[in-house]
């Protein structure tokens, strides 16, 4: 395989202290046609790649300074980086470093000495996946950019989205979520709406109370923003928080009507941070409420039997407030004690 013929051939950057090691590596790639650069340090690597990121990294695990391991750490940790595949120069029989390397998030190992079809083999594999993930990526690109400008259909919600993703970080990282599901929580503050992109203006923009017609076609856009989003794999763990965010906890919500645990915990948690920003916002329809009134709103909820009295009780913690106000002290007799065992 060359990728000599083509103006732009794939880049491929070498990570190694040892000169020898390094150069083999560097004779390899440069057989096969890849644009080759290298990096005798972690400082080095992380420097280049931020300058010009590229295709594959073929990385050495123990270098002076920042080693291996933590190069891959802060790759894969950045969404600009972390699509880049990273492959580790081990020793034949260094399983403790392999392990380490998996936890990093390496994408595959090689060891010393090289072989070169091995080499040409692994660097070929990995970057034809790169481009497939780039493709999933720019699809993933396209939702945010639809959902931004569903957003922009109605001027009166503002930065709406905006402020949800940078809640559901802080929260979900205060409910101490995987790192994985706090990124769902996220971009559901950009996609939970998306739906509405099916909406006619006439229901989504009116200023007066919906009729109960207008009411079943709005209701429709968590269906909508779900089919939306059900092709890309990468979106299986915001779909359920598109769907679910406007259940409520005694089963009176849409669109499924579930009640209690089966509503997805994750569209859980994000419905009290979309209910909250909509309260201590101004909309067409109402002026923005206090962050204390919009919490007696939320405790009258409670009380209703609409939310988790337990999850609403973590956001008053979150907030740093005592769920002390009348209709959800009530309601939380007993979670304090729930939640101390």
């Amino acid at each position: 395989m060359s990728y000599s013929a083509d103006p732009s051939p794939p880049r491929v950057l070498v990570v190694d202290d040892h000169t020898p090691s390094r150069m083999t590596a560097v004779a390899l790639l440069s057989v096969d046609g890849y644009q080759v650069e290298q990096a005798d340090c972690g400082h080095s690597a992380l420097s280049r790649v931020e300058a010009h990121p590229p295709d594959l990294i073929v990385l050495d695990v123990m270098m002076p300074g920042i080693d291996g391991f933590e190069v891959c750490r802060r790759l894969k940790r950045n969404d600009s980086t972390r699509l880049i595949p990273i492959i580790f120069v081990t020793a034949l029989e260094d399983r403790e470093a392999r392990l380490k390397g998996i936890e990093a998030g390496g994408d595959d190992f090689i060891t010393k000495p090289f072989d070169a079809l091995e080499l040409s083999a692994r660097v070929k594999s990995l970057i034809h996946q790169k481009r497939l993930n780039e493709d999933l990526d720019h699809a993933e690109q396209v939702l945010f950019s639809i959902a931004r400008t569903v957003e922009s259909r109605d001027p009166n919600t503002g930065d709406h989205c905006e402020r949800l993703v940078k809640s559901a970080q802080a929260f979900g990282e205060y409910l101490q979520l995987a790192p994985n599901h706090v990124r769902h929580l996220t971009w559901a503050g950009y996609l939970h709406d998306i739906g509405k992109v099916g909406i006619p203006d006439a229901i989504l923009l009116k200023t007066g109370p919906l009729t109960p017609e207008d009411r079943a076609i709005m209701e429709r856009h968590a269906v909508i923003g779900e089919a939306i989003c059900q092709p890309l794999r990468t979106m299986r763990g915001v779909i359920p928080i598109i769907r679910h965010h406007h259940e409520r906890w005694d089963g009176s919500g849409y669109p499924d009507g579930l009640a209690g645990d089966a509503i997805p915990r994750l569209a859980q948690i994000f419905q009290i941070l979309d209910i909250f920003d909509a309260l201590t916002h101004a909309r067409p329809y109402k002026p923005a409420f206090s962050v204390e009134d919009s919490l007696t709103i939320l405790a009258e909820e409670v009380a209703r039997g609409w939310r988790d009295p337990i999850l609403v009780a973590q956001f008053y913690a979150f907030l740093g407030r005592q769920p002390n106000v009348y209709p959800l002290e009530a309601s939380l007799r007993t979670v304090t004690q729930r939640l101390k065992t």
